[in-house]
Protein backbone atom coordinates (compact mmCIF):
# COMPACT_ATOMS: atom_id res chain seq x y z
CA UNK A 1 0.00 0.00 0.00
CA UNK A 2 2.84 2.36 0.68
CA UNK A 3 4.26 1.65 -2.76
CA UNK A 4 1.03 2.41 -3.97
CA UNK A 5 0.71 5.56 -2.80
CA UNK A 6 3.93 7.51 -3.14
CA UNK A 7 4.01 9.83 -5.97
CA UNK A 8 6.59 10.55 -8.48
CA UNK A 9 9.73 13.19 -8.13
CA UNK A 10 8.95 15.98 -10.52
CA UNK A 11 11.50 16.52 -13.69
CA UNK A 12 14.30 18.60 -12.59
CA UNK A 13 16.56 18.03 -15.42
CA UNK A 14 13.76 18.66 -18.27
CA UNK A 15 13.17 22.32 -16.03
CA UNK A 16 16.69 22.99 -15.97
CA UNK A 17 16.86 22.89 -19.44
CA UNK A 18 14.85 25.47 -20.64
CA UNK A 19 16.75 28.25 -18.40
CA UNK A 20 19.91 27.65 -20.13
CA UNK A 21 18.56 28.12 -23.23
CA UNK A 22 16.94 30.99 -22.13
CA UNK A 23 20.64 32.83 -20.72
CA UNK A 24 22.04 31.95 -24.32
CA UNK A 25 19.26 33.64 -26.04
CA UNK A 26 19.33 36.27 -23.66
CA UNK A 27 23.27 36.45 -24.30
CA UNK A 28 23.03 36.63 -27.72
CA UNK A 29 20.57 39.19 -27.43
CA UNK A 30 22.86 41.69 -25.71
CA UNK A 31 25.64 40.90 -27.90
CA UNK A 32 23.44 41.88 -31.27
CA UNK A 33 22.20 44.85 -29.21
CA UNK A 34 25.54 45.88 -28.34
CA UNK A 35 27.03 45.32 -31.67
CA UNK A 36 23.88 47.27 -33.35
CA UNK A 37 24.74 50.26 -31.02
CA UNK A 38 28.48 50.05 -31.72
CA UNK A 39 28.03 50.59 -35.44
CA UNK A 40 25.56 53.18 -34.61
CA UNK A 41 27.27 55.31 -32.31
CA UNK A 42 30.74 54.63 -34.28
CA UNK A 43 30.47 58.16 -36.06
CA UNK A 44 29.81 60.04 -33.32
CA UNK A 45 32.87 58.44 -31.92
CA UNK A 46 34.68 59.64 -34.56
CA UNK A 47 33.82 62.91 -34.58
CA UNK A 48 34.28 63.33 -31.00
CA UNK A 49 37.93 62.01 -31.10
CA UNK A 50 38.75 64.06 -34.24
CA UNK A 51 36.90 67.22 -32.57
CA UNK A 52 40.11 67.21 -29.93
CA UNK A 53 43.47 66.32 -32.07
CA UNK A 54 45.66 68.78 -33.83
CA UNK A 55 45.85 68.41 -37.71
CA UNK A 56 48.84 67.21 -37.30
CA UNK A 57 47.94 64.16 -35.08
CA UNK A 58 45.04 64.00 -37.20
CA UNK A 59 47.58 63.49 -40.18
CA UNK A 60 49.78 61.34 -38.84
CA UNK A 61 46.95 58.91 -36.43
CA UNK A 62 44.51 56.42 -37.40
CA UNK A 63 40.88 57.39 -37.70
CA UNK A 64 39.90 55.70 -34.11
CA UNK A 65 43.18 56.12 -32.57
CA UNK A 66 42.42 58.16 -29.18
CA UNK A 67 43.89 61.57 -28.80
CA UNK A 68 47.54 61.88 -27.15
CA UNK A 69 46.58 65.37 -25.71
CA UNK A 70 43.15 67.21 -25.51
CA UNK A 71 43.07 69.90 -28.03
CA UNK A 72 39.85 72.27 -27.78
CA UNK A 73 41.23 74.80 -29.65
CA UNK A 74 39.50 73.20 -33.04
CA UNK A 75 36.08 74.29 -30.63
CA UNK A 76 36.53 77.98 -30.05
CA UNK A 77 37.61 78.26 -33.83
CA UNK A 78 34.54 76.59 -34.89
CA UNK A 79 32.46 78.77 -32.54
CA UNK A 80 34.11 81.93 -33.65
CA UNK A 81 36.51 82.62 -35.71
CA UNK A 82 35.77 79.81 -38.90
CA UNK A 83 35.23 81.20 -42.29
CA UNK A 84 31.81 80.77 -43.79
CA UNK A 85 32.41 81.79 -47.03
CA UNK A 86 33.70 85.39 -46.78
CA UNK A 87 32.51 86.09 -43.00
CA UNK A 88 34.98 84.64 -40.57
CA UNK A 89 32.75 84.84 -37.38
CA UNK A 90 32.19 80.84 -37.16
CA UNK A 91 29.16 79.53 -35.99
CA UNK A 92 28.15 81.92 -33.84
CA UNK A 93 25.54 84.10 -35.55
CA UNK A 94 23.77 80.93 -37.16
CA UNK A 95 23.41 79.51 -33.44
CA UNK A 96 21.91 82.60 -32.12
CA UNK A 97 19.46 82.96 -35.27
CA UNK A 98 18.52 79.12 -34.94
CA UNK A 99 17.90 79.82 -31.32
CA UNK A 100 15.77 83.25 -31.90
CA UNK A 101 13.85 81.00 -34.50
CA UNK A 102 12.95 77.79 -32.48
CA UNK A 103 11.94 79.55 -29.50
CA UNK A 104 8.81 81.51 -30.62
CA UNK A 105 8.21 78.96 -33.39
CA UNK A 106 8.02 75.69 -31.15
CA UNK A 107 5.98 77.82 -28.54
CA UNK A 108 3.72 79.14 -30.77
CA UNK A 109 2.56 76.37 -32.89
CA UNK A 110 2.54 73.98 -29.35
CA UNK A 111 0.07 76.04 -27.97
CA UNK A 112 -2.00 76.76 -31.28
CA UNK A 113 -1.49 72.79 -31.62
CA UNK A 114 -3.38 72.44 -27.79
CA UNK A 115 -6.32 74.53 -28.78
CA UNK A 116 -6.96 72.84 -32.03
CA UNK A 117 -6.95 69.19 -30.60
CA UNK A 118 -8.94 70.45 -27.92
CA UNK A 119 -11.70 72.08 -30.40
CA UNK A 120 -11.65 69.14 -32.61
CA UNK A 121 -11.31 66.58 -30.11
CA UNK A 122 -14.12 67.52 -27.37
CA UNK A 123 -15.92 70.91 -29.43
CA UNK A 124 -16.75 68.87 -32.75
CA UNK A 125 -18.86 71.09 -34.71
CA UNK A 126 -20.37 70.69 -38.38
CA UNK A 127 -16.82 70.36 -40.89
CA UNK A 128 -14.94 69.41 -38.06
CA UNK A 129 -13.70 66.49 -39.28
CA UNK A 130 -13.23 67.65 -42.94
CA UNK A 131 -11.19 70.43 -41.22
CA UNK A 132 -8.82 67.88 -39.47
CA UNK A 133 -8.26 65.71 -42.49
CA UNK A 134 -7.05 68.64 -44.49
CA UNK A 135 -4.81 69.45 -41.32
CA UNK A 136 -3.63 65.97 -41.33
CA UNK A 137 -2.70 66.20 -45.15
CA UNK A 138 -0.25 68.73 -44.48
CA UNK A 139 1.55 66.63 -42.12
CA UNK A 140 2.56 64.34 -44.52
CA UNK A 141 2.64 66.67 -47.72
CA UNK A 142 5.92 67.03 -48.87
CA UNK A 143 7.61 70.46 -47.64
CA UNK A 144 9.17 71.05 -51.55
CA UNK A 145 5.46 71.90 -52.83
CA UNK A 146 5.42 74.67 -50.64
CA UNK A 147 8.43 76.92 -51.48
CA UNK A 148 7.29 78.87 -54.58
CA UNK A 149 3.77 79.48 -52.59
CA UNK A 150 5.15 80.55 -49.38
CA UNK A 151 7.87 82.87 -50.96
CA UNK A 152 5.56 84.55 -52.10
CA UNK A 153 3.46 84.77 -49.25
CA UNK A 154 6.39 85.99 -47.51
CA UNK A 155 6.93 88.79 -50.12
CA UNK A 156 3.54 90.08 -49.74
CA UNK A 157 4.08 90.09 -45.61
CA UNK A 158 7.24 91.85 -46.41
CA UNK A 159 8.79 89.22 -43.93
CA UNK A 160 10.89 87.58 -46.84
CA UNK A 161 14.70 86.92 -46.19
CA UNK A 162 14.03 87.35 -42.07
CA UNK A 163 13.85 85.71 -39.01
CA UNK A 164 10.34 86.35 -38.83
CA UNK A 165 9.66 84.92 -42.28
CA UNK A 166 11.08 81.85 -40.87
CA UNK A 167 9.46 81.34 -37.66
CA UNK A 168 6.44 81.73 -39.84
CA UNK A 169 7.54 79.17 -42.11
CA UNK A 170 7.62 76.69 -39.17
CA UNK A 171 5.43 77.59 -37.50
CA UNK A 172 3.01 77.04 -40.29
CA UNK A 173 4.08 73.73 -41.07
CA UNK A 174 4.49 72.63 -37.48
CA UNK A 175 0.70 73.32 -36.61
CA UNK A 176 -0.95 70.01 -38.54
CA UNK A 177 2.01 68.23 -36.60
CA UNK A 178 0.84 69.60 -33.34
CA UNK A 179 -2.69 69.26 -33.35
CA UNK A 180 -2.46 65.35 -34.67
CA UNK A 181 -0.67 64.70 -31.41
CA UNK A 182 -2.99 66.97 -29.25
CA UNK A 183 -5.86 65.52 -31.32
CA UNK A 184 -5.42 61.56 -30.43
CA UNK A 185 -4.24 62.59 -27.01
CA UNK A 186 -7.26 64.65 -25.67
CA UNK A 187 -9.52 61.95 -27.82
CA UNK A 188 -8.42 59.55 -24.81
CA UNK A 189 -9.58 61.67 -22.42
CA UNK A 190 -12.76 61.07 -21.05
CA UNK A 191 -15.85 63.05 -22.06
CA UNK A 192 -17.51 62.97 -18.76
CA UNK A 193 -14.86 65.48 -17.47
CA UNK A 194 -15.78 68.09 -20.06
CA UNK A 195 -19.50 67.42 -19.48
CA UNK A 196 -19.27 67.48 -15.46
CA UNK A 197 -17.39 70.75 -15.75
CA UNK A 198 -20.41 72.60 -18.02
CA UNK A 199 -22.98 71.67 -15.67
CA UNK A 200 -20.92 73.27 -12.53
CA UNK A 201 -21.02 76.17 -15.56
CA UNK A 202 -17.45 76.26 -16.84
CA UNK A 203 -16.93 77.74 -20.04
CA UNK A 204 -14.72 76.86 -23.44
CA UNK A 205 -11.66 78.44 -22.09
CA UNK A 206 -11.83 77.46 -18.00
CA UNK A 207 -11.88 73.95 -18.98
CA UNK A 208 -9.07 74.25 -21.59
CA UNK A 209 -7.10 76.20 -18.82
CA UNK A 210 -7.97 74.30 -15.77
CA UNK A 211 -9.12 70.47 -16.57
CA UNK A 212 -7.85 69.62 -20.03
CA UNK A 213 -4.01 71.60 -19.72
CA UNK A 214 -3.13 69.95 -16.51
CA UNK A 215 -3.64 66.88 -17.83
CA UNK A 216 -2.01 67.41 -20.84
CA UNK A 217 1.64 67.79 -19.62
CA UNK A 218 2.96 64.22 -21.16
CA UNK A 219 1.97 65.51 -24.84
CA UNK A 220 2.83 68.95 -23.97
CA UNK A 221 6.21 67.48 -23.78
CA UNK A 222 5.95 65.54 -27.07
CA UNK A 223 5.07 68.45 -28.78
CA UNK A 224 8.17 70.54 -27.42
CA UNK A 225 10.54 67.78 -28.50
CA UNK A 226 9.31 67.24 -31.88
CA UNK A 227 8.88 70.82 -33.04
CA UNK A 228 12.66 71.69 -31.60
CA UNK A 229 14.14 68.90 -33.08
CA UNK A 230 12.21 69.74 -36.64
CA UNK A 231 12.81 73.33 -36.77
CA UNK A 232 17.10 73.30 -35.31
CA UNK A 233 17.46 70.43 -37.73
CA UNK A 234 16.12 72.12 -40.80
CA UNK A 235 17.90 72.95 -43.76
CA UNK A 236 15.66 72.77 -46.76
CA UNK A 237 13.34 76.69 -45.11
CA UNK A 238 16.97 77.64 -44.01
CA UNK A 239 18.61 77.97 -46.63
CA UNK A 240 15.46 78.57 -49.26
CA UNK A 241 14.09 81.41 -47.03
CA UNK A 242 16.78 83.30 -44.79
CA UNK A 243 18.91 86.01 -45.51
CA UNK A 244 22.11 86.88 -44.93
CA UNK A 245 21.68 88.04 -41.89
CA UNK A 246 18.99 85.17 -40.92
CA UNK A 247 20.50 81.89 -41.78
CA UNK A 248 20.07 78.95 -39.14
CA UNK A 249 23.24 76.83 -38.02
CA UNK A 250 22.55 74.36 -40.26
CA UNK A 251 22.97 76.08 -43.15
CA UNK A 252 26.29 77.72 -41.45
CA UNK A 253 27.48 74.35 -40.57
CA UNK A 254 27.56 73.73 -44.60
CA UNK A 255 28.71 77.27 -45.47
CA UNK A 256 32.03 76.25 -43.21
CA UNK A 257 32.10 72.82 -44.47
CA UNK A 258 32.30 73.62 -48.01
CA UNK A 259 34.57 76.48 -47.67
CA UNK A 260 37.98 76.08 -49.43
CA UNK A 261 40.64 76.84 -48.04
CA UNK A 262 44.60 76.03 -48.57
CA UNK A 263 44.29 73.22 -45.67
CA UNK A 264 41.19 71.35 -44.71
CA UNK A 265 40.64 71.57 -40.94
CA UNK A 266 38.83 68.51 -40.42
CA UNK A 267 38.82 69.09 -36.60
CA UNK A 268 37.08 72.21 -36.87
CA UNK A 269 34.80 70.56 -38.95
CA UNK A 270 33.73 67.94 -36.46
CA UNK A 271 33.83 70.66 -33.61
CA UNK A 272 31.50 72.33 -35.79
CA UNK A 273 29.33 69.58 -36.33
CA UNK A 274 29.06 69.01 -32.54
CA UNK A 275 27.80 72.49 -31.97
CA UNK A 276 25.18 72.54 -34.57
CA UNK A 277 23.56 69.18 -32.91
CA UNK A 278 24.23 69.32 -29.14
CA UNK A 279 20.98 71.21 -28.74
CA UNK A 280 19.15 68.65 -29.83
CA UNK A 281 21.40 65.81 -28.14
CA UNK A 282 20.90 67.69 -24.85
CA UNK A 283 17.02 67.91 -25.47
CA UNK A 284 16.80 63.88 -25.50
CA UNK A 285 19.35 63.10 -23.23
CA UNK A 286 17.33 64.89 -20.60
CA UNK A 287 13.63 64.56 -21.94
CA UNK A 288 13.83 61.23 -24.20
CA UNK A 289 12.00 59.17 -22.01
CA UNK A 290 9.23 61.97 -21.54
CA UNK A 291 8.87 61.77 -25.49
CA UNK A 292 8.37 58.02 -25.70
CA UNK A 293 5.65 58.15 -22.73
CA UNK A 294 3.82 60.95 -24.39
CA UNK A 295 3.96 59.82 -27.81
CA UNK A 296 2.18 56.09 -26.90
CA UNK A 297 -0.35 58.47 -24.07
CA UNK A 298 -2.88 58.68 -26.89
CA UNK A 299 -3.06 55.39 -29.02
CA UNK A 300 -5.53 53.56 -27.41
CA UNK A 301 -8.50 55.84 -29.04
CA UNK A 302 -8.97 58.19 -31.35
Amino acid sequence: MSSATTLPSPPVASAAAPSRSLTWQRWLLWAVLIAFAGFFLAPLYVMVVTSVKSMDEIREGGLLALPTALDFSSWGKAWSTACTGADCQGLQPYFWNSVMIVIPAVLVSTILGGINGYVLSKWKFRGSETMFAMLLFGVFMPLQVILLPMSQVLGWLGIASSVWGLILVHLLCGLPGTTLFFRNYYAALPDELIKAAMLDGAGFWRIFVRIVLPLSTPIIVVCLIWQFTQIWNDFLFGVVFSGADSKPVTVGLNNLANTTSSVKEYNVDMAAALIAGLPTLIVYIVAGQYFVRGLTAGAVKG
